[in-house]
């Protein structure tokens, strides 16, 4: 089949490789569309994310169509339409034609939504849905948000009006993003520019002059730092990224601050193959009976190369514009 490999060079490159084959509690996926992640280039700069690396096709969310199944396999027939999130429970990465996965983290495919729409969920929708549940948020909380027109930001705001709450502050890089989030119903007085001089006094501004009860830190470096300002004693900082800095880290130690690392690999880790299947599930109920829409996309181009160097260096960039990227498996 064809793919994306990782060399023995750690470089990308365009390759081929046998198609896996399902074992017996597997599904093959034919890939229709796949989406593209920051800790896909991260994985090839940062020696954290780089030790998670276990397969020399990289990717991590698809949707497709069944197309073999292995002998114990009970919830899927060929011909099924399905979006997961691999991570590294596959035998190989997204960037390719065909997937082997467990049929314990397979979930039905919305049916009122694209395979596009689909590959933009998994991974913005599963940490987003893990922070909304894990900070059992109450109305009258104070929320930061940084970084919110990436996939996760924009995807975890949904989540959050669906269940009425909406007492947050946001932070983007342009007035672009600024625009789409008015669109989206956002009021001025909710979006800081980052980018903007006196940036600790423009948040907390935003927010009546008071520090915040949390922070939901979607950037890490100098963002840790500023939400960490931010935060009042005995807050909580949602650390999305793992890029905390020492500065921001003594800081939050300093506050008595309640850090909660957020992280989809750890299920993997213990085999809790139900957290993936059961979110994702979830999600898909709510885009069902349009509670959320799924996240804006942008086809970047079909599997090769060229088309995973671009998302990368988008991606890299913060050139998003709040768009997920996707690649199209023609």
């Amino acid at each position: 089949m064809k793919a994306v490999i990782l060399n023995k060079d750690f470089k990308l490159e365009d390759g081929f490789t046998e198609k896996p084959q399902p074992k017996s509690h597997e599904v093959l996926i034919q890939i229709k569309a796949s989406g593209f992640n920051p800790i896909d280039y991260q994985m090839l700069e940062n020696e954290l994310e780089r030790k998670l690396i276990s397969s020399p096709i990289l990717g991590r969310e698809l949707s497709g169509v069944v197309v073999e199944k292995g002998s114990d396999v009970t919830q899927f027939n060929i011909g099924d339409e399905v979006f997961c999130g691999s991570g590294s429970m596959g035998s190989n990465g997204t960037y390719a034609e065909y997937i082997s996965v467990p049929e314990a983290i397979v979930s039905f495919k919305p049916k009122n939504i694209s395979f596009e729409q689909a590959a933009s969920i998994p991974s913005a929708g599963l940490t987003s849905l893990q922070i909304f549940k894990r900070l059992k948020l109450q109305p009258e909380q104070t929320i930061l948000i940084t970084g919110a027109a990436g996939a996760v930001g924009s995807f975890l705001i949904k989540i959050l009006w669906a269940h009425h709450i909406d007492n947050f502050i946001i932070t983007v890089g342009s007035e672009e993003n600024k625009q789409m989030f008015l669109n989206l119903g956002l009021k001025e007085h909710q979006i800081v520019n980052y980018k903007e001089q006196n940036l600790v006094e423009n948040i907390l501004k935003a927010n009546q002059n008071q520090p915040f009860d949390i922070g939901i830190d979607l950037v890490g470096n100098y963002m840790a730092e500023i939400t960490a300002e931010v935060l009042k004693i005995n807050g909580i900082y949602v650390d999305v990224t793992a890029l905390v800095t020492k500065a921001a880290h003594e800081m939050l130690f300093n506050k008595g601050t309640v850090i909660m690392n957020i992280s989809n690999y750890t299920y993997s880790m213990v085999k809790q193959y139900d957290y993936y299947k059961n979110s994702l599930e979830e999600v898909a109920g709510l885009i069902e009976n349009g509670s959320i829409a799924p996240s804006q996309h942008k086809i970047i181009g079909d599997l090769s190369l060229e088309t995973v160097l671009k998302a990368h260096s988008i991606l890299k960039n913060n050139q998003t514009q709040g768009h997920k990227l996707i690649m199209k498996n023609s």
